[in-house]
């Protein structure tokens, strides 16, 4: 590890955080966090570094520009995570900075000749494969919630779990409402992380033990302990379904959260089904679009997210009857979801329906030609463009229905080639 002589010369510099806890755990280690000890904001500006933010004192390097944070100090002062009066100056020490971090595993820091500062354990709690919070100010910082549940989706996998005061202390926060005071943006990014980690399931699953999924996405809640019809869903369960598409969409197409946010949200109109039609769930596709709608604006879901969504929310039972829907209405799918404007969309959707049907109880890895079938359409459809049938003299109105004719007629010989004449695949009845 090296710093870089540009720091103040009074100054002693560690590596903290992410960097230290990936390399200690053999993982590849992501950008490096600075802290700064013995030194104030006024030496690092005279030193070339450019301060970032008003409520913290980080700065960036002149020259490789990597974060470099004043030790400091956190004193709780309102509600929510930025309520908080921030204490930095010469005289706070690395033991002190890193008490006020949230985990332990995060409260290690490496000085410069590489030797370990760990005054809470957190290379004990590593080894032990703990998540465990730093000291009862973690209840100071809802967020810390969500990272918690968030370091699960990446974690879990390498047989992490949360230590159990530290889930106590996560259920007395949301028992408290310190969730209420979080802000959509806030919440928004954590979601998008975690669906871009390993397993996203562990996410929900910490949530949900300590109440915070209720408050936070209650649409995804919702949908636990609501049954499906075991034929299809073998898990029974929708919650435990979600999870099961979340964690197949990381699979599927790893670090991609708007495939990740389409397979956690596809199913929401089934926690809306009645109780004596369960477990039977007609029409959930179009239902779902209700709370769909809702939680995207209340958590300012980016257009592009919210979109996928929606088209897979309304499309997937569609997708994985293909086999039995008319050329025309492939069309009209293709085109619902922009297919012939963006290409992009209709391989997102057959990802996330891929996801859906691998999803379930001893389907993880089943084949679904449906997707092959699906894109095989779009491609199919797109070699008819309208210039060409421009040269035939067809303009206005009889362009676009000559288009359409044309484009159906591509799909339905796409079809029969790709079928082969076999039989459908057994496909999810809902």
């Amino acid at each position: 590890m090296t710093a870089t002589a540009a720091v103040p010369a009074e100054a002693e510099v560690y590596l903290v955080g992410g960097a230290v806890r990936d390399a200690l755990l053999g993982r590849t280690p992501g950008d490096r966090d600075w802290v700064v000890v013995g030194s104030d904001a006024e030496a690092m500006r005279a030193a070339g570094f450019r301060p970032v933010g008003l409520d913290f004192p980080v700065f960036l390097h002149p020259h490789s520009g990597e974060e470099y944070a004043l030790a400091r100090t956190e004193r709780k002062s309102g509600k929510g995570y930025t309520g908080f009066v921030v204490h930095a100056d010469r005289a706070v020490t690395l033991d002190d900075d890193l008490r006020r971090r949230d985990f332990t595993i995060n409260a290690i820091a490496q000085g410069e000749d590489g030797t370990l500062v760990d005054p809470l354990g957190g290379q004990r709690d590593l080894e032990a494969r703990l998540l465990r919070h730093c000291s009862p100010a973690f209840a100071e910082d809802p967020l810390r919630v969500l990272r918690a549940a968030r370091f699960m989706a990446r974690f879990a996998p390498l047989g992490f779990r949360v230590h159990e005061d530290t889930l106590a202390l996560m259920r007395g926060m949301v028992a408290a409402g310190e969730l209420a005071h979080l802000v959509p943006e806030r919440v928004w990014q954590e979601l998008k992380r975690a669906l871009g980690e390993a397993r996203p399931s562990a996410f929900l699953q910490t949530l949900r033990a300590c109440g915070a999924l209720a408050v936070v996405l209650p649409e995804v809640d919702a949908l636990y302990g609501v049954p499906q019809r075991a034929e299809h869903h073998p898990e029974i369960d929708t919650g435990v379904h979600v999870e099961m598409v979340v964690d197949m969409a990381a699979r599927l197409a790893p670090g991609d959260s708007t495939i990740g946010f389409a397979a956690l949200t596809h199913d929401l109109g089934k926690a809306l089904t009645p109780a004596e039609v369960l477990p039977r769930h007609p029409m959930h596709e179009h239902a779902g679009l209700v709370p769909l709608a809702a939680l995207c604006a209340r958590l300012k879901v980016p257009h592009a997210e919210a979109q996928l969504a929606a088209d897979a929310c309304r499309e997937h039972l569609k997708v994985h009857r293909l086999h039995e829907l008319r050329d025309a209405t492939v069309h009209e799918l293709i085109e619902r979801c922009g297919g012939f404007r963006q290409g992009l969309r209709i391989e997102q959707l057959a990802l996330v329906c891929t996801a859906d049907a691998r999803g379930r109880l001893g389907h993880a890895d089943s084949d679904y030609p449906q997707a092959r079938a699906l894109l095989a359409c779009r491609d199919a459809a797109l070699t008819v463009q309208a210039k060409d049938l421009r040269r035939e003299g067809l303009e206005g109105p009889a362009l676009g229905e000559a288009l359409r004719q044309a484009r159906i007629a591509a799909i339905g010989a796409a079809r029969r080639a790709f079928s082969g004449g076999s039989a459908p695949p057994a496909t999810p009845a809902d």
